[in-house]
Formats: structure tokens, C-alpha cells, sequence
């Protein structure tokens, strides 16, 4: 189930390319393993301690805490006061604001997590812009069994995984406090209303 390149264009020339075959909640479920077999063939453009790269020409600010694996691309930022756990890949000019938690999740190109935003278990595409306070959330709190299950092409297919938030397609933008629900497809240049709730599968 290759959904990620349908919904990112540039997964295909991205280093991840070689786990297209995987379906998102899977390669999200892999992540600190995909993460570190990246960060083993990273080059000298990259600073690496431990598990973590970073680009050279990336920004981290004090109080940021980035915990491995992890790799933040060139022309990054990211802000104070902000998290990075679980296995990240953040690509290209992307910003990651302050009080933002990022963990297990793969950020394309030019994507911004404002600020007091949490993604967790995703994909991101590029140019996706998360306003202020909105969630991607990644568990079934509310449910008894909370295994992960998606609507896609009208059936509703179990993952098997109990943690995945959403793939959100290329140039989505994302309103202020909104909440995407977990097994979110989320299909490219999608606007979502401040305040919304994106809900597709139960």
C-alpha cells in the first residue's frame, strides 16, 4: 500500500524512498529503525552525536530537546522549548516552533509546526502548515480495543497498530486548535477549518 507517495510528492527522491512499500502506520511504527539506518549513512554535511544528525546550516535553539534517532535537515529550526522523540526525519526548511512535540513522524520540505503543536506517529507532506495549537493525535484513548483503523477508497481497513495520527498530503494547511483524529487520510491542499475535527474512520 504505497499511499505515501500518492499524498507527497517528493517521497519518491527522498531518502525514504526505499521504504515506499511499507504503509504509513508501518513505516511510522518502524521509525526509530528507519531513522537509524538513515542516520548511519549520513554524510559530513551533518553534525552527529549519538543518534542524532543535524545539518549544518540547521538552527536549535537552547532548550530544545531533540532525543535520537533523529535527523533535522539543512535550513531547519527549531525552537526552544520544543520535543523531538521517538525517531524524526525532518527535511529541508522546516520549522518545528516553540512547545512543539514531534515523535515518530516524518516532516517533508517546508513544513511549519507553529507553535503548541503535537504530531505524533505521522507522515507530513510539504508545505504543510500547522497553526497554533492544533493536534495530530495518535491514540484511541476513547475506545475499548484501540487498534488503529482508516477509511480508504470506501472500506475501512485495520492497521494492526495502535499508534498512528495521519499521512496529510502536500500543502495542506492546518487551523489554529483543531484536532485531526488518528487514521487520518488527509488528501493534498486539504484546508481545515480552525477549530475543526477531522474524524474518518471509528
Amino acid at each position: 500500500m504505497q499511499l505515501a507517495i500518492d499524498y507527497v510528492a517528493s517521497f519518491a527522491t527522498s531518502p525514504l524512498n526505499r521504504f515506499s512499500k511499507r504503509a504509513p502506520w508501518e513505516l511510522t511504527s518502524d521509525a526509530r529503525d528507519v531513522i537509524e539506518e538513515l542516520v548511519a549513512e549520513i554524510d559530513s554535511s551533518y553534525r552527529v552525536v549519538g543518534t542524532v544528525a543535524v545539518h549544518h546550516t540547521a538552527t536549535v535553539e537552547d532548550r530544545a530537546s531533540i532525543k535520537g534517532p533523529a535527523i533535522i535537515g539543512p535550513h531547519c529550526f527549531v525552537a526552544a522549548n520544543s520535543l523531538i522523540r521517538g525517531g524524526c526525519w525532518v527535511d529541508e526548511s522546516c520549522i518545528v516552533g516553540p512547545g512543539c512535540e514531534l515523535k515518530s513522524s516524518f516532516i517533508f520540505r517546508k513544513s511549519k509546526l507553529a507553535h503548541f503543536n503535537f504530531v505524533g506517529d505521522s507522515i507530513l507532506g510539504s508545505s504543510v502548515n500547522l497553526e497554533a495549537g492544533s493536534i495530530v493525535a495518535n491514540y484511541r484513548n476513547e475506545l475499548p480495543e484501540p487498534t488503529i483503523k482508516i477509511r480508504y477508497q470506501g472500506r475501512i481497513v485495520d492497521t494492526g497498530v495502535t499508534k498512528f495520527g495521519a499521512l496529510i498530503g502536500d500543502g495542506c494547511k492546518i487551523g489554529a486548535n483543531s484536532v485531526i483524529a488518528p487514521g487520518s487520510l488527509v488528501t493534498p491542499n486539504t484546508v481545515i477549518a480552525r477549530l475543526a475535527l477531522v474524524e474518518q474512520a471509528s
